[in-house]
């Protein structure tokens, strides 16, 4: 069984500690529409997050 992930959409923004807990709550809720969300620092830039959306 192959397993594709499709990049839907990048947001590099402003970082903030409670950002995770927005990432958390889309997995949740999303999960079964087939949505995935991530989150990261940008490594050229600590003060911001790099905000990506996923189809799995």
């Amino acid at each position: 069984m192959e397993s594709k992930i499709e990049v839907l959409n990048t947001v590099k923004l402003q970082y903030s500690s409670d950002l995770y807990k927005i990432v958390d709550a889309l997995n949740r809720t999303l999960k079964e529409k087939d949505l995935m969300f991530g989150l990261a620092l940008d490594r050229d830039d600590q003060k911001k997050a790099i905000f990506t959306i996923y189809r799995t």
